[in-house]
């Protein structure tokens, strides 16, 4: 068939996806001459995989065959390491594989009829919008309250008859607080039992709250809770993309169903494995990353700065309509932060000399952000 002057194609995609976001990454640094420069906007660990991991991959599995599709040497491995029947575990490529996973299970269109909401707060991950969307649901977002923090409160009131799932962020990206046990105990009161409840640790390992709420500890009180994890923050396995899902077997078999078959590869479970063995390292590792974090805090507070509790690896600016006009300015500096366009900045840990230069940079900066 001829390819030239093709007519106009006809192929058109579903409606929903005119109506999603679209999924904005951190940018790489840009190149500034006589410095060195650093990427601050992706929340990623700056330190690579631990070395004895590395070397374990040059002889790892056999890349020619599939993995286990269902993880079981991953899972055997987790739950060993959480105290959990593998039975439990569902993996995925990264937390936002295992949350599709979610959603595709327990939420979506449903035969001509109004489709099922998913309820979040706002702002929060950028990817539950186009995740909820395309499975089908409808987002119910609900706005933050003061300190950032999630409006439990207004999320209980927002339950419907159409609810099917809610997702709590802990600690909230891109804002950065922690929810505490109390508080989610008392809005876990309020929720129906058949709606699912999604509490996304993909920052679990740099809280050092002690109020914070524990996911795991929830899912062995409630047979409604899903907790999600990754492999890509703490342990610096983003490019491999590996997370998993805990719950109670009355939801992991819906969701066996609905994983992606062999979404782990072999690479990222023998990495994830590896990982696990030597997590005293990671656990190291991750204190340095907390101990730069808080250098961060005090630094900017030190400026008279209003920055929300960061529990992350990761801190937030309220620097509203003054965003992308910072970002543009710390680029010029050699670092690449996030802005989210008129609501604030989202700014990673990194390197020590990032950091540094970072704080550097907010001295000379003359619009500093208001109390979220």
């Amino acid at each position: 068939m001829s390819t030239e002057n093709p007519a106009e194609s006809t192929v058109r995609p579903r409606s929903a996806l005119g109506r999603l976001p679209r999924y904005a990454a951190g940018k790489p640094p840009v190149q500034v001459a006589g410095m060195e420069s650093f990427k601050l906007s992706s929340n990623e660990n700056p330190l690579p995989p631990l070395p004895e991991v590395l070397e374990a991959l040059v002889g790892g599995p056999e890349i020619n065959r599939y993995p286990d599709p269902s993880g079981t040497p991953l899972r055997t491995a987790l739950g060993d390491f959480l105290d959990v029947p593998a039975e439990h575990i569902v993996t995925g490529g990264g937390s936002l594989g295992a949350l599709n996973q979610i959603l595709a299970a327990f939420s979506g269109a449903n035969d001509g009829a109004e489709p099922d909401e998913v309820i979040y707060a706002w702002r929060s991950f950028e990817a539950y919008p186009i995740s909820v969307g395309l499975a089908g649901a409808r987002s119910i977002q609900v706005p933050l309250a003061a300190g950032a923090r999630h409006d439990l409160e207004a999320m209980a009131a927002a339950i419907t008859e159409r609810t099917r799932v809610i997702i709590l962020c802990t600690p909230n990206n891109p804002t950065g607080p922690v929810l505490h046990t109390a508080e989610v105990e008392d809005f876990l009161s309020k929720v129906p039992e058949d709606v699912v409840v999604v509490v996304d640790e993909a920052y679990l390992e740099f809280v050092t709250d002690l109020r914070a709420v524990q996911g795991l500890e929830l899912y062995r009180k409630y047979p409604n809770i899903v907790v999600l994890r990754t492999f890509s923050k703490a342990y610096g396995l983003a490019g491999l993309r590996v997370g998993y899902s805990v719950a109670q077997p009355e939801l992991t078999q819906y969701l066996r169903v609905a994983a992606v078959p062999f979404a782990a590869s072999s690479v990222a479970q023998y990495a994830a494995i590896k990982s696990l063995e030597l997590y005293p390292k990671i656990v190291e590792r991750v204190q340095s990353l907390v101990l730069e974090r808080d250098r961060v805090m005090i630094g900017l507070k030190e400026l008279g700065w209003q920055v929300p509790e960061a529990q992350g690896n990761f801190i937030w600016l309220n620097l509203a309509e003054n965003s992308v006009e910072f970002a543009g300015l710390a680029e010029a500096q050699g670092l690449s932060v996030r802005p989210f366009a008129n609501e604030g900045v989202r700014v990673s840990i990194g390197e020590v000399e990032a950091n540094s230069r970072f704080l550097q940079f907010c001295k000379s900066y003359t619009k500093p952000p208001v109390a979220s």
